[in-house]
């Protein structure tokens, strides 16, 4: 009975993991710096466009551009934890210092505002704590 009670337990963690794993975005493109993207007009602008449809989109902008929707939809839930720092300094770079191709990307891909009004949220409590 215990082997069996075993046997059972760990075929339903490797299920939930092979589950877990397929609702992950890919981490293939986690290495792109974004730092370099933020500090280069060229290549952010490559970017915007890609998401915007004005121009080609490499392979990981293409890859951003195809989970966009469900990301801010599920708050990044399918995200690993360094998409989640990287959607975060994108997005807070281009709200502050972008506004007109945020203001775009939002008519895009969050028309109701959900994403800007946590990140409102998000200033006034880091405010608050300062």
């Amino acid at each position: 009975m215990k082997t069996v009670l075993i046997t059972l337990v760990s075929t339903i963690c490797f299920l939930f993991s092979e589950v877990s794993s397929e609702e992950r975005y890919t981490t293939k493109y986690d290495d792109v710096n974004i730092d370099a993207v933020l500090n280069s007009e060229r290549l952010l602008n490559a970017y915007v466009n890609c998401l915007l449809n004005h121009g080609a989109c490499t392979p990981d902008a293409a890859e951003l551009k195809k989970n966009l929707p469900d990301a801010l939809e599920h708050e990044c839930s399918a995200c690993s934890e360094k998409q989640k720092k990287v959607a975060d300094k994108l997005s807070r770079y281009l709200i502050d210092h972008r506004a007109e191709d945020w203001s775009l990307l939002e008519a895009k891909y969050d028309p109701s505002g959900t994403y800007r009004q946590r990140y409102l949220e998000d200033r006034i409590k880091e405010k608050a704590i300062d």
